[in-house]
């Protein structure tokens, strides 16, 4: 019986810079987004997740602030993400059951996060009652969850894009033997969004906005051979401050996502780069793997393969990838007990 598994009292959490997910007894039991509303003249907490995003933008009242704790894969605002990691955990069985005393989480992290950052996500989850927090790295735990072998002497890489930030890995005999961490992602895409929506329509759109956008017709590729239909988007007339409805295809939102899906590519070949050649044969031979939300980026995987040269393989439910690596870790906690910290 592992550490972990004593009396099923543990919980796995992709504490996500978009979503967060817990996993409780072998099973998703939490997928919302990773917003806290507060009320700032007493500091409550007024809702999180799902419906703190929709009053994102949306409340008249000047009290009521939404707030996402973490940016860029890591915790930007301490206190929001100790209410957010309690409020999750509060809404699992663990804590209607036995929350405190002997709660044991395991949660994944960035593998470019620096020690001041992993130590305020432990410091977050303690004040949040968990009583033994371990870590794993996403791009280690993406794998577990496509299924990949991570134990056996054989190169595989991951390419996890997620909010706040992407992470290839070269990983190898349980261990990340190459890997590179930059913060493009699906975060940066919904700037891009924005940003071409201000310059190129002379609209105004708020980030849920751009969001919905990215996902009905983003794409990687300006050449795609099943093409969504064209999004009606609603926002604001710059000029006029009048409300507006543009359609966008998307062959301009790959337009306005080419820089930042460049730099991904970069960072991909950069890796590739720096891997040993025994490795690198070995992901001739296997391709590499997407997980992440941004993987479900239209012709993401052509366009990386295109510049690779090698098969490109998207994980079955990209999404939850890194959740489900990590409760398979936590499942078996004995066998993958050296890839948790």
């Amino acid at each position: 019986m592992g550490l972990l598994s004593l009396f099923n009292r543990e919980v796995a959490m992709d504490l996500g810079t978009a979503n967060s997910i817990v996993i409780y007894n072998d099973q998703v039991v939490i997928d919302e987004p990773s917003i806290v509303a507060v009320d700032r003249t007493n500091g409550k907490i007024i809702a999180v997740g799902k419906r703190a995003q929709q009053m994102s933008g949306k409340t008249d009242n000047k009290n009521i602030e939404t707030v996402r704790p973490l940016r860029g894969g890591v915790i930007a605002d301490f206190e929001m993400a100790q209410h957010l990691i309690r409020e999750l955990i509060g809404m699992t069985q663990a804590a209607r059951a036995f929350m405190p005393p002997a709660l044991r989480m395991v949660i994944c992290i960035p593998s470019g996060i620096t020690n001041v950052e992993e130590r305020a996500v432990r410091e977050s989850a303690e004040q949040a009652g968990a009583k033994e927090i371990r870590m794993i790295h996403e791009p280690m735990a993406a794998a577990i969850g496509i299924g990949i072998d991570v134990l056996e002497p054989e190169g595989h890489m991951v390419v996890d894009i997620g909010g706040g930030t992407a992470e290839i890995a070269v990983i190898s005999l349980g261990g990340i033997i190459c890997s590179n961490s930059i913060r493009v992602a699906g975060d940066e895409f919904n700037e891009n969004v924005v940003e071409y929506m201000k310059k190129q329509h002379n609209m105004i759109i708020g980030e849920r906005t751009a969001e919905k956008v990215k996902i009905a017709v983003g794409a990687a590729v300006s050449d795609l051979d099943d093409p969504p239909e064209d999004y009606r988007t609603l926002g604001r007339d710059l000029m006029t401050g009048l409300p507006k409805e543009v359609s966008v295809n998307y062959k301009e939102i790959a337009h306005a996502l080419d820089k930042s899906v460049a730099r991904i590519e970069q960072a991909v070949l950069d890796t590739l780069a720096n891997t040993p050649p025994e490795l690198a044969g070995d992901i001739y031979r296997n391709g590499i793997y997407l997980a992440g939300g941004g993987a479900l980026l239209r012709g993401l995987d052509t366009r990386i393969s295109s510049k690779t040269k090698l098969q490109v393989h998207i994980a079955e439910d990209p999404l939850r990838a890194v959740a489900r690596g990590t409760g398979i870790a936590l499942k078996n906690f004995n066998k993958f007990s050296f890839l948790i910290r």
